[in-house]
């Protein structure tokens, strides 16, 4: 499945259509999507004005953290989803609808570093920039929930949901969205201790492409080897990256 999987039919979810405006309908993905991302935005650029850390390059950064994320986010999906992308009846609506968190940050990470080299920048702010991802991605996986994509396995654990189909599965997304403001919580904790410039960026990405490495065992993903998914193979090599990376 991708991070915004096709769901099985329309009315799949806990709740896929958030609201109605007259006859035009606003899905709780987007909804919470986008608010995650204007939330995150706005949480970088006040912590960043209240470090007195405000700068044109902390504006350059973050623009092409997002651009980059836009295209990273597309990219695995082409790699992984080719056939149905280029042979399947509706595998455009893939590459249209189609996203994916793990590729998001790689390529933002990307982003970063190629603005950071073509404009000589040398401030480090993964530190502001940390704990807005994990806040941005707490409030948007709220959206994949109530949509019902990014689904579990089945469970009899007592906090199963039924998405649609009478199987109770594993919320992995809300599993997500905890994991995630308990990041975003540390992170700003870890802020108050003068951490070195950047290392909480890293110590983010490596927190969650781990977490993201176990719960792949318990969400709907195409396996690719040795019962591993393509997406827990691409969280070891990125951990395998920051590790190493000074």
């Amino acid at each position: 499945m991708l991070d915004i999987h096709e769901v099985p039919f329309p009315s799949w979810g806990v709740r896929p259509i958030l609201f109605e405006v007259g006859n035009f309908q606003i899905s709780s993905y987007s909804f919470f999507v986008s608010l995650g991302i204007l939330v995150g935005l706005l949480f970088y650029w006040l912590y960043i004005k209240n470090e007195k850390n405000k700068s044109n390059d902390s504006f350059y950064v973050i623009i092409s953290a997002l651009i980059g994320g836009a295209i990273g986010a597309k990219l695995p999906l082409i790699f992984i989803y080719w056939k149905e992308i280029f042979f399947a009846e509706n595998g455009i609506s893939i590459l249209i609808y189609g996203k994916t968190i793990l590729g998001a940050l790689i390529g933002g990470t990307l982003g970063v570093l190629f603005i950071k080299n073509k404009l000589k920048i040398k401030s480090k702010f993964g530190n502001f920039i940390a704990p807005s991802i994990a806040l941005g991605v707490a409030i948007g996986r709220i959206g994949c929930f109530l949509r019902g994509c990014c689904y579990g396995k089945e469970t009899s654990l007592p906090w199963g949901v039924n998405f649609g189909d009478g199987i109770f599965r594993h919320p992995t997304q809300i599993y997500e969205s905890i994991f995630m403001l308990g990041m975003f919580f540390f992170l700003i904790y870890k802020k108050k201790k003068n951490p070195a410039p950047g290392s909480l960026f890293k110590i983010l990405i490596i927190a969650y492409f781990s977490f993201r490495f176990l719960i792949e065992f318990i969400r709907i993903e195409q396996v690719a080897f040795l019962g591993l998914t393509y997406f827990q193979y691409i969280c070891l090599l990125c951990i395998s990256w920051f590790l190493i990376k000074k």
